[in-house]
């Protein structure tokens, strides 16, 4: 059974019950509150007749022959107009009447006690007066007409209550069908389905968080995709070279010279090296990379950073300066992963700036955030490059090329790496003039 079904059934029996109680406790309460209200003393009257009766019982042999024949005191039926008296046996059958109005009359719209004998009853009696008939058909209107009243609005109240309860559970459960409908869509792998979010309420805050899940899991499942591409590609070079060499080493049958199995040696490397950074940008982009921050005084690092890739510059003729205007460069980060971004800045402006270049390396303090930014002045990068420039394996024609060497991953890991610590990395550059790097991380 569907939940707009089921929504709907216990409201109706809620609405159904709560009319039904709705209608009794009027009647009863009209009832009783009649009863206190309309009713008409008639106990001297009662109390008296039911002596004359019970006298008659007891003198007659405990018998009611001849009752019909008895003559009431006509000071009792005198008293109100139109009086009458009705006797019944215990079994229902009529003893004795008196008076104007049909004994039908009189039972239906009298007042009734028990003639009692020795404390057991042996009749029972009806009294009608005027006043008393007039009473009890004023209640008797009064009840029928509550009742009817009460049952129709009752009866309307009803209707009208399942009707919205119908309305509700289907206006409630409709955003519930839609998200439904882009789950079965997402069950079928249909990722990045977004469901509609037409209301602000619970339901909205579901689609919400299922539209940000679906979109995780697109994000994933690209991930994993690009990843096997990337991997498909950037492996076969290296292993198509690998087994052409062993096939080749195998054709010759003699002995292998140490000095032809370096290529070999490189290839493996430069796998295990590919293999390492696909794992690091996983992990980064996945949003599950272990960091271990602790203080770290960038200047410090930075400086250590430099003196690592002076021997390259210095093959270059390439100076590196090193600027700070930063008054505190201590901030919590992860001195690995933060070594491995500016090593990779660093390597790149020297591999991409040409003889007697230059490279500067800026400190800067704003609000809460450490700016540090790599400029060199090589070649530059053109602009229709810049926007994929941290994609994975993206290499321009001109300035990234294989055989420059780098697996295509560095700015990509490098990016993942900062983002991981809440910062932000960017590019700027001019084809011929040179190219910087900035990089914030918050304190």
């Amino acid at each position: 059974m569907s939940i707009r079904r089921k929504l709907f059934l216990s409201m109706a029996a809620l609405i159904i019950g709560m009319g039904i109680m709705f209608s009794l406790i009027i009647k009863v309460v009209v009832v009783d509150i009649l009863d206190v209200v309309l009713k008409v003393d008639r106990s001297q009257e009662m109390k008296e007749l039911s002596n004359i009766f019970a006298y008659y019982y007891e003198t007659h042999h405990h018998s009611w022959n001849g009752i019909q024949h008895i003559q009431l005191d006509t000071t009792i039926m005198n008293r109100h107009e139109q009086a009458g008296v009705v006797l019944l046996s215990l079994e229902g059958e009529q003893l004795y009447a008196a008076g104007e109005i049909p004994a039908s009359w009189m039972i239906g719209l009298g007042t009734s006690t028990k003639v009692k004998a020795h404390g057991k009853t042996i009749a029972f009696l009806h009294y009608y007066d005027r006043e008393v008939g007039n009473m009890a058909k004023v209640r008797r209107g009064i009840t029928s007409s509550v009742t009817t009243l009460s049952l129709l609005s009752a009866a309307v109240l009803v209707f009208l209550s399942l009707f919205i309860a119908f309305w509700l559970s289907k206006r409630l459960t409709a955003p519930l069908k839609l998200l439904i409908y882009a789950i079965d869509r997402l069950g079928k792998g249909e990722f990045g389905v977004q469901a509609p979010m037409i209301t602000k309420d619970e339901y909205g805050k579901v689609a919400q968080t299922f539209n940000e899940m679906s979109k995780q899991l697109q994000q994933a499942e690209e991930v994993r995709r690009r990843l096997v591409a990337d991997v498909a590609h950037e492996l076969r070079t290296p292993l198509t070279i690998l087994r052409g060499k062993l096939d080749w080493f195998q054709q010759q049958r003699r002995p292998i010279e140490p000095e032809r199995l370096l290529p070999l040696q490189d290839e493996l490397i430069r796998l295990a090296r590919l293999v390492e950074d696909l794992h690091q940008l996983s992990l980064a982009e996945a949003g599950k990379l272990p960091l271990e921050r602790k203080p770290t005084n960038m200047e410090s690092l930075l400086q250590q950073l430099i003196e690592r890739v002076a021997p390259s510059a210095e093959e270059k003729n390439i100076r590196i300066h090193l600027t700070c205007s930063a008054n505190h460069t201590t901030i919590w980060v992860d001195p690995h992963r933060i070594t491995q971004v500016f090593l990779n800045l660093l390597v790149n402006a020297i591999r991409y700036t040409p003889e007697g270049g230059m490279v500067n390396v800026g400190i800067d303090e704003e609000p809460a955030v450490l700016q540090i930014a790599v400029s060199d002045t090589g070649i530059g990068i053109a602009p229709e490059h810049l926007p994929f420039l941290f994609d994975r394996f993206y290499r321009a024609d001109e300035a990234r090329t294989r055989n420059r060497g780098g697996t295509g991953l560095g700015l990509a890991i490098a990016k993942e790496f900062v983002l991981a610590h809440g910062g932000t990395i960017d590019v700027d550059s001019t084809p011929g003039q040179g190219t910087t790097f900035r990089v914030k991380l918050p304190r």
